[in-house]
């Protein structure tokens, strides 16, 4: 089996690269689904969120509210890095048993996690390969505008406190260029996918 981690940054494509590869046949975990998961109420990192953040965050069915607690941590980096601490254990435990199940269908699977921060959390260690989705900055601001959510000032303000993919290119084994047309992007991760199938045990 072959664990691949899948990187980027706000709006970088990211998702379109790994239902690429999903369609090529890869195996895909999408760490944000975990993300969410663990977050719901009865999830394992719910009661712990709300004891930190407090009771301001939960809508009234008692759900926390994304968008609220986004709003707890954003420009807060102690904020969000207690968040992370809180959550990302979580979603690590999830990812691992995910990929051994795989492991055990397939002994020959290409597993590919799918997740933002996988760089400055140090998580990348823990694959074979990393593949990182890169666009120009300002497509990464139009694309998350485009899909709805965030203003442009808003885009702009989170892609300012994200890691630059420039600097994620060094721990990058394969960068996939989105700037082009998704034909374009499809050919690239078609590319990489040979390479990348060629050297999976």
């Amino acid at each position: 089996m072959l664990r691949v981690g899948l990187t980027g940054g706000l709006a970088s494509g990211k998702s379109f690269v790994g239902e690429a590869l999903e369609s090529f046949g890869c195996r895909l975990i999408k760490a944000d689904e975990l993300g969410h998961q663990v977050l719901l109420p009865g999830g394992e990192a719910y009661g712990e969120v709300v004891r930190e953040f407090g009771p301001g965050i939960l809508d009234s069915g008692g759900t926390i509210d994304r968008r609220k607690l986004a709003a707890e941590v954003f420009d807060k980096p102690e904020r969000l890095a207690a968040l992370n601490r809180l959550v990302h254990p979580h979603v690590v435990r999830r990812e691992e048993e995910l990929i051994a199940r795989f492991a055990e269908e397939d002994p020959r699977a290409i597993v590919v996690v799918e997740a933002a921060i996988l760089i400055e959390t140090g998580s990348y260690r823990r694959f074979d390969k990393l593949i990182l989705a890169v666009c120009t900055p300002e497509q990464q601001i139009e694309r998350a505008v485009a899909r709805g959510g965030l203003t442009r000032e808003e885009a702009m303000a989170r892609l300012a406190r994200q890691m630059p993919l420039e600097e994620k290119r060094k721990y990058a084994d394969f960068i996939i260029d989105t700037s082009g047309t998704k034909e374009e992007t499809l050919k690239l991760v078609w590319e990489t996918f040979k390479v990348i199938r060629s050297i999976a045990p």
